[in-house]
């Protein structure tokens, strides 16, 4: 993949910046809106016939688009006005946790060589995260706390899996939590399934339509009538659980100042 200096475009009148990448494995042109760097435009290498100089395809592209693009580009922004509202997680700032926002509040100084440990608790004011911070401790507020929060959806994650392979009729391979940009998880034929720490952040209704959702998988492969079927069956509030994860997704994916983040893709 190669990036291009930053171009900007306008569209309807409106100043829209963009990035320009190179990839190999494009074979045309491909707009993806990300959460953390905005529009990401891809074509393929400049050796491919007739790709040497696409800026008046992509400019003739994205105008064709400019209600989508634009539409989802306003869409970024109030995403990330609303996760600026939360402060981060810092000393005094909110980050989600169970759907819910938590204050962060700092206690340095935790003596005798202790590792820093984060307290769950309640106030007056709201849920707290009490970070109590080691005296030698050499990680940033943010990964420690990202530690902490992998712990826990390991077990609700897990606890879930358990939960809901009985009633499915599944039995998974191997369980994985990861990071992913784009999804919540994934299942492979094998029997193999990937799920992001992150749903841990989100409410427990949506982290277990996540998982019900994968576990069908391994049931019904694709996304036809029968899928959806099953997973209606298991949890008939689904649709409100995956609307609740599209509305918060940078919200999840830019908490503890994580560049990773889902995007919206479209090709043509």
């Amino acid at each position: 993949m190669i990036e291009e200096p930053a171009r900007t475009t306008r569209l309807d009148g409106i100043p829209v910046p963009y990035v320009l990448r190179r990839s190999p494995r494009s074979r045309g042109i491909r707009v993806t809106i990300d959460d953390r760097r905005g529009v990401l435009v891809s074509v393929p290498p400049a050796i491919r016939r007739g790709w040497s100089r696409p800026d008046d395809r992509v400019e003739a592209f994205l105008r064709e688009r400019s209600g989508w693009i634009l539409r989802h580009v306003r869409r970024l922004e109030r995403r990330r006005r609303e996760a600026a509202t939360l402060g981060g997680a810092d000393d005094g700032g909110s980050v989600l946790y169970r759907g819910e926002p938590h204050r962060i509040r700092v206690i340095a100084g935790v003596p005798g060589g202790r590792r820093s440990t984060v307290e769950r608790t309640g106030a007056e004011a709201g849920d707290e995260l009490v970070v109590w911070l080691a005296d030698r401790e050499r990680r940033t507020i943010p990964r420690i706390l990202e530690a902490w929060f992998r712990e826990r959806a390991d077990e609700a994650i897990l606890r879930a899996v358990h939960a809901h392979a009985e009633a499915l009729r599944v039995s998974p391979a191997e369980i994985a939590l990861r990071d992913p940009r784009t999804r919540w998880g994934s299942a492979s034929r094998q029997g193999r399934l990937m799920l992001s720490w992150r749903l841990v952040l989100a409410p427990p209704d949506a982290l277990e339509t996540v998982v019900v959702h994968e576990l069908a998988h391994l049931r019904v492969f694709g996304h036809g009538p029968g899928f959806w079927k099953l997973v209606a069956a298991h949890r008939p509030t689904h649709l409100a659980d995956r609307a609740w994860l599209r509305r918060h997704s940078h919200e999840l994916h830019a908490a503890l100042r994580d560049p990773e983040s889902r995007a919206e893709r479209i090709a043509g």
